[in-house]
């Protein structure tokens, strides 16, 4: 009789593998998506605040569709699949096109269609660029290279506003809220995207160095420009805003990708950059010869034309740099509460809970000063401000929080991604993908030196900022004997500012206003531990080591979805 091994036996083979099966799923954390992208109290508490209470139930529409599994891998297919660039055509005639996968149209058109390109400036309601503001924290969690197009677009309005006549033309198709892709006559399309080019490769941030050139033609106003640009984002945009030398000085031009007679202007894409991060979007090096323009404001004016279009793409970068903060938070809650180690699960251990209250307190932080810089300048381009205050404010504050906000953005995304562990380190958690993103808003719109020598500079010229600053800060005073101390300091790092100190004096204005907002708005346990970390000095050098007084229990039960 022939004996049959037991793994060839009927019924046998199914109860082994079952037994030892080598691929089962355990202690791994479901998918975070379906979730409420919106579900902050400090950004709704925020939008309150600031204005814009009429918007939550669109906000709260808005983050649900965010964290839509459908959503999110718009996000991801988006970035997997980089746009191309496409110089000529089948027959050899030049295009200069940039091609992009579906998905980047998908959340573009929900981008623009929610308002978070240029409407607010065809919205009269008070509040409406907060609203936008807090639309951007919320979408802004399905992927980040989509805002740099509808960022520069809103920014546009305000510039154009300096030459009128062009701002009639084109203020309400750049206002639309219709995603109209394809390149045609800006006239004839449903809506427009704006794009902008300032720097080249012999300056960067220092445009006065500008070698792009603008020679006027027979007919006024209209220049022909000549001349190399190094880093223009959005190229498949359908006007730009471009800094040239004219006769007259450094000047502001208007240069649309299709002129009006239906004709291609010339703007010869050389190269895509190949970027870091924010790889779903197309930054380029255009060459201008013989191009088309139209001169925005007057000439030798082209800084301070173009300067209000700096002021509004800087928030966008503190937005966006909170909104990241706010993603790689949930990601990271999400995971330690369904992952356990050493006998418990990650949310249950005591140092895993005072890493992540850290970093929501610097979450929480970074959204009220986004919101608090919005509503500055919502009630400064409306001219509800009065005295000027709220403009003062919104000058150095937008800076400072520009330097500051999007300085830690690295360094947190870093700490988030740990907390995931090697399971952060593979490019599907999404994290890698967030990681490169993060050092991006501390270049764009100026490097850390440049936003906090800016800040030097409006305090040397424009005496009402710091003003401006010390009555924001009184707001809280009495309140916080530590939120007290810190603002004595502050005034004496005032008068022996300098550019070599320039930095220490930014980061020391950043955290007495982050904490005077947390003081007078946030619940005691929020405000109490950021004035014992970032104001006392009792705090270590790395995320997760706050003082044992932390009620982190409150802390991480305010903002984490859920509850913790």
């Amino acid at each position: 009789m022939v004996s049959i091994p037991a793994q060839e036996q009927p019924g046998v083979a199914q109860e082994l593998s079952g037994q030892y099966a080598t691929h089962d799923v355990t202690n791994q954390p479901p998918p975070l998506s379906p979730y409420d992208a919106s579900e902050d109290a400090a950004l709704l508490e925020g939008l309150r605040r600031e204005g814009a209470g009429w918007a939550e139930e669109d906000i709260r529409r808005l983050g649900m569709r965010a964290g839509s599994a459908q959503a999110q891998e718009w996000g991801e297919q988006a970035n997997r699949h980089e746009p191309q660039l496409r110089t000529h055509d089948r027959y050899g005639h030049r295009v200069d096109e940039v091609e992009f996968h579906p998905s980047w149209h998908h959340l573009m058109r929900v981008a623009v269609a929610e308002g978070l390109a240029a409407a607010p400036w065809a919205d009269e309601r008070p509040g409406a660029h907060v609203a936008r503001t807090a639309g951007g924290l919320v979408w802004g969690h399905t992927e980040a290279g989509h805002g740099c197009p509808t960022s520069m677009t809103y920014a546009a309005v305000p510039v154009l506003r300096r030459q009128p006549e062009l701002a009639m033309v084109y203020e309400p198709l750049l206002t639309s809220r219709e995603y109209d892709p394809e390149l045609r006559v800006p006239t004839e399309k449903r809506g427009l995207l704006a794009g902008m080019g300032m720097t080249e490769k012999q300056g960067g941030s220092d445009v006065r160095t500008n070698t792009t050139t603008a020679w006027p033609s027979a007919e006024p106003g209209v220049y022909t420009l000549r001349g190399h640009k190094w880093f223009t984002s959005a190229p498949m945009c359908d006007v730009f805003l471009v800094l040239a030398q004219a006769p007259g000085g450094l000047s502001c031009f208007l240069v649309p990708r299709i002129l009006p007679d239906g004709s291609r202007n010339a703007f010869r894409i050389q190269r895509l950059k190949d970027k870091l991060g924010n790889r779903s979007n197309a930054s380029s090096e255009p060459e201008f010869d013989g191009t088309v323009a139209w001169l925005v404001g007057s000439e030798g004016r082209g800084v301070k034309t173009i300067i209000e279009m700096v002021n509004c793409t800087r928030l966008d970068c503190v937005m966006s740099s909170a909104t990241l903060m706010r993603k790689t938070l949930v990601e990271a809650g999400h995971h330690v509460r369904h992952r356990s180690a050493f006998g418990a699960r990650l949310i249950d251990q005591p140092l895993m809970r005072h890493v992540l209250a850290d970093l929501a307190l610097e979450s929480e932080a970074a959204t009220t000063l986004t919101l608090r810089l919005a509503g500055a300048a919502d009630r400064a381009v409306r001219g509800d401000d009065v005295d000027g205050a709220e403009a003062a404010f919104r000058r150095i504050a937008t800076a400072v929080g520009k330097y500051w906000v999007t300085k830690r953005g690295p360094a947190f995304t870093a700490e988030a991604l740990e907390c995931l562990g090697g399971n952060g380190y593979v490019e599907e958690s999404g994290m890698p993908r967030h990681y490169r993103e993060a050092p991006l808003l501390s270049i764009w719109e100026g490097s850390g030196n440049v936003n906090a020598l800016d800040v030097l500079r409006a305090l040397s010229r424009e005496p009402g900022t710091a003003e401006a600053l010390f009555a924001e800060l009184a707001l809280a005073q009495g309140a916080d004997a530590r939120l007290d101390a810190a603002v004595t300091r502050l005034k004496g790092l005032l008068t022996t500012a300098s550019e070599a100190g320039a930095r220490r004096l930014v980061e020391q204005m950043a955290l007495t206003l982050q904490a005077s907002l947390l003081v007078r708005h946030a619940p005691t346990a929020i405000a109490d531990a950021f004035c014992a970390s970032r104001l006392a000095g009792d705090w270590g050098h790395a995320f997760g080591t706050l003082p044992d007084t932390a009620d982190v229990d409150a802390i991480l039960g305010r903002a984490l979805p859920g509850g913790a």
